[in-house]
Order: C-alpha cells, then structure tokens, then sequence
C-alpha cells in the first residue's frame, strides 16, 4: 500500500507572510498526522522562504510519523540532515533561485557527487531517495549511486493526465519498473492532486510513498484540513 507523506511548506510559506506565528507549523504537522497521514516532508531551502532550519530541528522530536527531508545537498543541508538524521532524505537538484523543485538529477553526470552523499547519509541509518525524471537510465544511475530509493518527478504525468492518462503514466512506468529491477525502492511526487492520484498507484502499485503538499494545502481551504487528508488518503491507498 503506498503511503501519503504530507509536504508542509505551504504551511510555513503563510506563517512567513506576516512574520508571527500563524499558523503554528510544528501544532500543522501533529494534526495532519493525527488525521491520518504517514509521514511528513519539509523542503529546506537556503533563503528559508518557506520552512526555516529551526522548524526541522523542532519538528523531528516531536514526530510519530516518518520524516522526510528533502533539498539540494550543499553544506548547509547535509550538516541539517546529519544533526536530525530523519527517517528518510531525499536529494533534489533545485537551483537557488528555483521557485519550486523543477527536474531530476543527472545521477550519471552527478555520479561521483551523489554516490559521496549517498554513502554519507545511510552511514548515519538515513534512508536515502534522489529525484530523477521518468527516464530508466537515470534510475539505473541512481541505484549505482547507492540509493536506498528513486522519487519520480510527477509533473509531466499531471501535465498530461487530462489529455489521456495512458500516454502520461507510460514512461513513469517504465522507470518504475526499472527501479523495481535494479531494487530500488519507489516514491513519487510534484502536481499529483485528488484527480490524478489514484490512477498513477493503481498502475504503479508497488509506488512506495507519494509526497504531496501544494495540492492538499489547496485542497484544504475548501475541504478542511482533516478531510482532505482522509481524501488523499483514500487515493493513495487506491492500490490497496
């Protein structure tokens, strides 16, 4: 069954707006696992516009649920990641100036860079995913980098979903297959939302974990944060 971990970012993007603190992110994170969700992800950025390095070292105590940390593995991170050793790290090729997360490694020219990392993070027991695009040669590159697991970057499948499901799952599947051969664990996230969720676990249904966060933030002002998260929920685990 895949499990949902929520992205808080947005979150902590409305808390920054005013400067206070409201909404409490740390109080966020407890009632979304409260309600139901598998694990929490943040995503770090050096300029903080969003979830500050304080909030990780508060939110990991207080957490039942697995911890992602997910980001561009600099210095700055990577000591984060090593000084709250969550659960789980993803490594993400953003840029500085990226507004949000926007492709996935190279893990062949990155080689040398993510096997150091890789080795680096699951010395200290952390499970570790990097970011690729839908393509198998990256995935393959990845294993051979030491990954513990791949997160496919799902905003071409939501771009194409409405246009014709089949033609925008194909070459997820294909590198989803080619993780599952080379061993690799499997995650997925960017744009999956409640109409393209279940429909991608369906056809991928070894799909370890989805990341979402913008979508069920949105989501969320409509519906309520506790039954949007029962509602992805109940998409994720559409391959049950």
């Amino acid at each position: 069954m895949t499990r949902l971990s929520v992205n808080i970012n947005k979150i902590a993007t409305l808390r920054n707006s005013r400067g206070e603190n409201l909404p409490d992110v740390q109080k966020a994170a407890l009632d979304i696992e409260r309600f139901g969700a598998e694990g929490i992800t943040v995503h770090p950025r050096p300029d903080e516009r969003h979830i500050r390095y304080s909030d990780v070292r508060l939110l990991k105590p207080i957490l039942h649920t697995e911890f992602n940390i997910e980001g561009n593995p600099g210095k700055r991170f990577c000591e984060l990641v090593g000084e709250v050793v969550p659960a789980q790290v993803t490594l993400v090729p953003d840029a500085l100036d990226a507004i949000t997360s926007n492709a996935g490694w190279d893990t062949l020219a990155n080689r040398d860079f993510l096997k150091d990392i890789c080795s680096r993070f699951k010395e200290s027991g952390i499970r570790v995913s990097i970011f690729t695009d839908p393509d198998p040669k990256m995935v393959e590159g990845a294993a051979e980098c030491g990954a513990d697991r791949v997160e496919l970057y799902t905003a071409g499948y939501a771009a194409r979903y409405a246009s014709g499901p089949e033609l925008a799952i194909a070459p997820y599947l294909e590198a989803a297959k080619a993780a599952r051969d080379a061993g690799l664990g499997l995650n997925a996230g960017h744009d999956l939302n409640l109409d393209n969720l279940a429909y991608f676990v369906q056809h991928i249904p070894w799909t370890d974990e989805v990341s979402i966060g913008h979508a069920l933030i949105s989501d969320a002002l409509y519906l309520g944060l506790e039954k949007t998260v029962a509602e992805y929920l109940k998409q994720a685990h559409a391959n049950k």
